[in-house]
């Protein structure tokens, strides 16, 4: 039986990762984790093309004999190096100057790229569509044209197809196909922290697991998983057993960087193969809550393509005259939108004033992006440097805390692997920041289609998320204030 063909999903898929690419094909489709990423792909995509082609784009061959501006829907086939099948679906064509076999006209493929640069996988990508769509008009494809952004924000750069880029992809073909061949998954990826968009990460998690693979130790990227297995250091119990002392020798002869951090990847790794937390610093590890009446718990959540922190949410968690914390589950959760018709002005007279009513309260979050955006946005509004320095004690970091008070038995210090260690658990199963910016993007659509502003839904699913951030950031706060107070 013939081999399927090569298409270009599974292209991409190889060019990100070989595994995900055998996965893609030979992976058992129940294991797959859906990922909001792609819906806000595909959405960034359709914005981008709505403001290059404001008319709707035709579809098919009927669309390209008939010389349309922009055609979707057009599927591309050919034959690869080695007789293999290629097949694409080019998500866009353009019409350019030219002449093909439709006409005194020809086409080129056009691209939405994530990220600021240009890379690899999207040079290679373009080069496949303007392979096969060269065979299927009958002419060459000298150029790609590459989109970012949206509306007045949408910036154009054309790609030359030519010089050693068809030669790369013919390089490439074969290795794709030779590696869908394989009769087992290829290795996993060497810095798995890159993993977190893929649809197959649970299944690379498990083995990952299972295997004790150096990527599960939080702190080891790909670079320093190369040169702990250059010493024999292959696997998380190895590198518990190790020496401290002995790999701080060792890895001195990368650079002075890696050996200052030898004994502590020692010591993350014999804590998560032991599932014992290890105190790093007896000092009180949250001071500030030690007289406050009581704390604000804050979570923003972000576009960060379109650099929109379109929401601002707290939860009130008081203190009793008894001096012991409220609970948290009836504490009141208060959520501030920064909608861009209404101005940061607005919001900001509001954040402050919220802040006015809670004085003494400290201003608790897990990161920094909140405390960032916070002072900046002050900055911006004209707040007195006095007013900017008070902002600066109040906001307490509660993940800069963690990192400097424990080793914890995780492969990773973010909010959801801290807390969910804990035993906090988000009431809304598999949702991310990421779910929760495409719900926002739904809500807001109705206001540009001119039917209203969308789905109440999607706002009190995002506003659930975003208390129970807040609710996960507290967990982990108490947790710190129960040890202390052990101590």
């Amino acid at each position: 039986m013939a081999a399927p063909p090569l298409t270009d999903r599974l292209l991409r898929s190889w060019l990100r990762c070989k595994r995900r690419a055998w996965l893609d094909r030979h992976g058992d489709p129940d294991q797959r984790i859906w990922s909001a990423h792609r819906a806000l792909q595909l959405d960034d995509q359709r914005r981008s093309f709505s403001s290059l082609f404001p008319a709707r784009p035709g579809r098919g061959e009927a669309a390209a004999s008939a010389g349309a501006a922009a055609v979707v829907g057009l599927r591309l086939k050919s034959e690869g190096p080695r007789g293999l099948r290629l097949e694409a679906h080019p998500p866009l064509l353009q019409r350019v100057e030219g002449r093909s076999r439709w006409g005194d006209y020809a086409y080129r493929p056009v691209l939405v790229r994530q990220g600021r640069n240009l890379t690899r996988e999207h040079r290679l990508v373009l080069a496949y569509w303007g392979r096969l769509l060269a065979a299927e008009q009958g002419s060459a494809v000298p150029s790609a044209l590459v989109l970012a952004g949206a509306g007045w924000r949408l910036s154009r750069e054309e790609l030359a197809l030519t010089g050693s880029l068809p030669r790369q992809l013919e390089d490439v073909l074969p290795r794709l196909a030779d590696d869908l061949a394989r009769t087992v998954a290829p290795p996993l990826v060497a810095d798995r922290k890159k993993c977190v968009l893929c649809s197959w990460r649970g299944l690379c998690d498990q083995v990952a697991a299972s295997e004790g693979h150096l990527s599960e130790v939080s702190g080891i990227g790909a670079k320093r998983r190369e040169m702990l297995l250059e010493l024999g250091v292959s696997s998380l119990p190895e590198l518990a057993a190790s020496d401290p002392e002995r790999l701080v020798e060792r890895l001195g002869a990368w650079g002075e960087q890696h050996a200052e951090i030898a004994a502590q990847l020692v010591t993350q790794a014999r804590v998560q193969h032991d599932g014992v937390p290890r105190r790093r610093d007896p000092a009180p590890a949250l001071p500030e809550l030690a007289g406050a009446p009581g704390v604000l718990l804050y979570d923003i959540e972000s576009d960060p393509d379109a650099r929109d922190d379109f929401l601002h949410g707290f939860v009130r968690l008081a203190r009793g005259a008894d001096g012991a914390w409220g609970d948290p589950l009836q504490a009141t959760y208060q959520p501030l939108l920064a909608l861009q018709e209404h101005g940061e002005a607005h919001l900001w007279r509001r954040l402050r004033g919220l802040l006015e009513r809670h004085p003494g309260w400290p201003v608790l979050h897990f990161g920094e992006t909140e405390s960032l955006a916070l002072r900046r946005m002050a900055e911006r509004q004209g707040a007195s440097e006095a007013e900017i320095a008070a902002l600066r004690v109040r906001l307490v970091d509660v993940h800069e805390r963690i990192r400097r008070h424990w080793w914890l038995p995780v492969n990773g210090y973010g909010l959801k692997p801290v807390a969910s260690w804990l035993g906090f658990r988000w009431r809304q199963k598999g949702v991310d920041g990421a779910r929760a910016l495409l719900w926002w993007r739904q809500w807001r659509l109705g206001i540009a289609d001119g039917t209203g502003r969308g789905s109440r839904q999607n706002l009190r699913q995002i506003f659930r998320y975003n208390q129970d951030d807040g609710l996960a950031t507290w967990a982990v706060a108490r947790w710190l204030l129960d040890q202390d107070g052990e101590a």
